[in-house]
């Protein structure tokens, strides 16, 4: 499937859409919603994914009507979470040839993550493909997070690449947001979430990673 501008560049969200995460996120965020008495739903839950971390903490501190029950909460779901990711960290399908192929290419790639730099690099080290990428933007080295466009826009630069000529591959309808906005060929590859009828006006939609590849072939 053709792109308006020539691929020159690649970024990439990760959870969810490199790494296997955004499934056991969800488990473990749910479970301890449950134990301190606050379930939340999926709809919520899906308004929180791809945000940056300032802006989850305040939904869930409201969600919990406060500090006390958000801290308990905190502490069961990073117990679970850091337990899961112990055990090892899962690719998503397709992510190992579609490096393989852009790599072959000579298209260089960055990562634009909600998820904070240090904590990215470690489940990327893990997952044995932080090397693949040249620069890595999470979500502590941006002033606003997705939607705003300024993730991407710092990955592009940090690669020396206008953003016209970049592929954004997201899994979150913020996160399509924010690659449109920063004027970047997007592409969503759902994990959780659906497209909507407005997230499909912004990006094209892959299957997986898979048809990705094909697509840039």
């Amino acid at each position: 499937m053709p792109f308006p501008h020539a691929i020159q560049a690649a970024i990439f969200d990760m959870d969810g859409l490199l790494i296997d995460s955004e499934r056991p996120l969800r488990g473990a965020m749910m479970d301890a919603a449950v134990t301190v008495g606050r379930p939340l739903t999926e709809v919520f839950y899906g308004t929180l994914i791809g945000r940056p971390y300032p802006a989850v903490r305040q939904m869930l501190v409201d969600h919990f009507g406060g500090e006390t029950v958000f801290e308990r909460f905190t502490e069961l779901y990073r117990s679970a979470i850091q337990a899961h990711f112990d055990a090892g960290i899962a690719l998503m399908a397709g992510v190992v040839e579609l490096l393989d192929h852009l790599d072959a290419a000579g298209i260089p790639m960055a990562v634009a993550t909600s998820t904070q730099r240090e904590r990215a690099l470690h489940h990327l080290t893990q997952a044995g493909i932080a090397q693949r990428f040249r620069a890595v933007i999470g979500g502590d080295d941006v002033s606003q997070g997705k939607p705003h466009p300024e993730p991407y826009l710092k990955a592009a630069a940090a690669l020396g690449i206008d953003p016209r000529h970049c592929i954004a591959l997201e899994d979150s309808h913020n996160g399509i947001r924010a690659a449109h906005a920063a004027g970047m060929m997007a592409v969503m590859v759902p994990d959780l979430l659906a497209p909507t009828e407005e997230i499909e006006a912004l990006c094209r939609v892959a299957a997986d990673l898979h048809e990705v590849r094909r697509w840039v072939a």
